[in-house]
């Protein structure tokens, strides 16, 4: 990867992976794309509607780019408000993103999800390859983005790869309208009121992971060599799988006073309860290397640290 283009670059992935992707390549090499527009002096910026695939290919042409990042797309309880819409922007925008990568002969990456699973899926060390038949709008969008990602590997040679994300677990950024945000939100309300209600069951169990482990296996998984990836684009990754219950005693430990009750939502309940328990990452780490840094106790203890100073900051703001 010399010089890259990534759309949805504002959104929960997007605006910490933009920030990697500049430190390690250098700011100029890094054209971020959105469809909000912001005021930044960050680097290089467009506004895009993922849609419009035209001007998509206008700007990555423009960019001289050589890689696209394309994670641009509508998250699991979002995507069941408005399923029609979310079959447009992530089927549409992602179709756009691959004949863009096919033209342009462009290295491409998009994310698959453990929301690709469903209730038929088995629930214990999920294995790489296995029965994928997801009961939400979310989930039927990424298993089909992972078939179609392969498609244009097979039939155009496209040189395209992806993982499936679990839970993703960041303090930059606020909770995004995914299922397992609620182990975002958590640390939120632990700072800033001192409890929480969750609206995920006790004992139900998610794969889970830290954006810092995540934004490293975008950037291992594309430098990774060719030859070696057999599944390339949906790759099983997890770092961690816990409930609810278990990540309250984790901040306990810290904040001695935290309260956590429950109030279970029926629509996120029900998708989380057709996910994977724990997934297997196997191959992921044969074929690539994958290899997490934080688990539960570590992340926890830098999340309420950095979170701790972000709050402050905006407060003092």
């Amino acid at each position: 990867m010399k010089k890259i283009i990534v759309t949805g670059a504002l959104g929960q992935i997007g605006s910490e992976l933009v920030e990697k992707l500049r430190n390690t390549y250098g700011v100029d090499n890094i054209l971020a794309t959105d469809i909000r527009k912001i005021e930044s002096d960050q680097g290089p910026f467009e506004v895009l509607d993922v849609t419009d695939g035209k001007r998509m290919h206008e700007m990555a042409h423009d960019f001289g780019a050589d890689t696209m990042i394309h994670m641009a797309a509508l998250l699991s309880a979002t995507a069941e408000k408005n399923p029609v819409f979310a079959w447009n922007l992530n089927m549409g925008g992602l179709m756009n993103a691959l004949e863009v990568a096919r033209e342009l002969n462009l290295q491409f990456f998009t994310p698959s999800s453990i929301g690709a699973f469903g209730p038929s899926t088995p629930k214990d060390n999920t294995p790489q390859d296995t029965l994928q038949r997801p009961t939400t709008m979310y989930g039927v969008n990424k298993v089909a983005g992972e078939l179609l990602c392969d498609y244009y590997y097979t039939r155009f040679g496209l040189d395209t790869r992806g993982v499936r994300f679990p839970g993703l677990i960041s303090y930059a950024t606020p909770p995004g309208g995914g299922t397992t945000d609620y182990a975002v939100d958590i640390y939120y309300k632990a700072i800033e009121e001192g409890r929480y209600t969750s609206y995920i069951a006790e004992g139900t169990y998610m794969d889970m992971m830290y954006m810092p482990d995540a934004l490293q296996a975008i950037v291992d998984l594309m430098e990774a060599d060719s030859s070696k990836l057999i599944h390339r684009n949906a790759f099983n990754i997890s770092a961690m799988s816990f409930e609810p219950s278990q990540i309250a005693a984790e901040i306990k430990k810290h904040m001695p006073t935290f309260d956590m009750s429950y109030e279970v939502d029926p629509v996120r309940q029900a998708i989380a309860d057709s996910w994977p328990n724990a997934i297997d990452s196997t191959a992921a780490v044969n074929e690539w290397g994958f290899k997490a840094q934080y688990n539960l106790e570590k992340m926890t203890i830098d999340m309420l640290e950095k979170l701790q100073l972000r709050l402050e900051k905006k407060i003092i703001i």
